[in-house]
């Protein structure tokens, strides 16, 4: 059974008056065939929690550890985690003028796998992927992100997903921005690679919206760059109806 274990994770980030603790030690582990949402206000550490896993620069890991399978994460690159099976769907993805999406999913597929796939199969692979997501096949020859809008960025994060077929996403806020129609395909899509059944997700997000087509195991509440709380799926009941105020004024 493959783990991403993080243990007593503290990070901060460079600030005007100096460096800024952001994560105050952090203990979770995520199984494989798990789903474990987090859930917390602004500027809690959610993000920051996603963005270190995979190894953003801005983010220094002060103490801590990482590990997958017992294999210490900080010590990767970034392009080695990818490989290693850890995949970001980012909360605001960028553009990248120039290269085009059909490019760019052969290109990572080929460095995560370190061969490229067979074209025959893998162009039909990527046809499903965008019909399944309801993704214009014109979309293939455009531009990565460049001019799309909020949930057609958030889609292609998930065609990534199913495509790529990593051990572990950490899904960054992939509803906001999203209309009630595109939030059910892309939870859709989230479904059919959790379904796969070895797979772990670590579900980031303020609202339940999502919830109620993603089913998590386990529900943490980040505050003050701690996790506070955690339960089942009922916690994220007792959110929607309850606020983050009591953990507010707890932390």
């Amino acid at each position: 059974m493959a783990t991403l274990e993080i243990r007593d994770l503290h990070v901060s980030v460079e600030a005007e008056d100096g460096r800024k603790e952001i994560l105050r030690g952090v203990d979770l582990t995520v199984r494989d065939g798990e789903t474990h949402a987090i859930m917390g206000p602004n500027g809690s550490g959610k993000s920051t929690l996603a963005y270190s896993i995979a190894g953003h620069p801005k983010y220094a890991v002060t103490q801590g550890t990482v590990s997958l399978d017992g294999v210490d994460v900080l010590s990767m690159t970034v392009d080695e985690r990818a490989r290693a099976g850890l995949f970001l769907a980012m909360q605001y993805p960028v553009e990248v003028p120039g290269v085009s999406v059909s490019n760019f999913l052969r290109t990572a597929k080929t460095a995560i796998d370190g061969t490229p796939p067979k074209l025959r199969t893998w162009v039909g692979d990527v046809r499903d992927a965008m019909t399944a997501l309801s993704i214009d096949a014109t979309f293939a020859e455009r531009s990565l992100n460049e001019g799309f809008s909020g949930g057609e960025k958030k889609r292609h994060e998930i065609l990534q997903l199913e495509l790529l077929d990593p051990r572990f996403a950490i899904l960054d806020e992939t509803d906001s921005g999203l209309d009630i129609d595109a939030l059910r395909v892309v939870s859709e899509g989230v479904n059919r690679f959790r379904a796969k059944g070895d797979r772990g997700v670590l579900l980031i997000t303020h609202y339940t919206r999502i919830l109620r087509y993603i089913t998590p195991d386990f529900v943490h509440v980040f505050v003050d760059g701690r996790i506070a709380e955690e339960g089942g799926p009922e916690l994220a009941d007792r959110l929607e109806s309850e606020g983050y105020e009591r953990f507010v004024k707890v932390g």
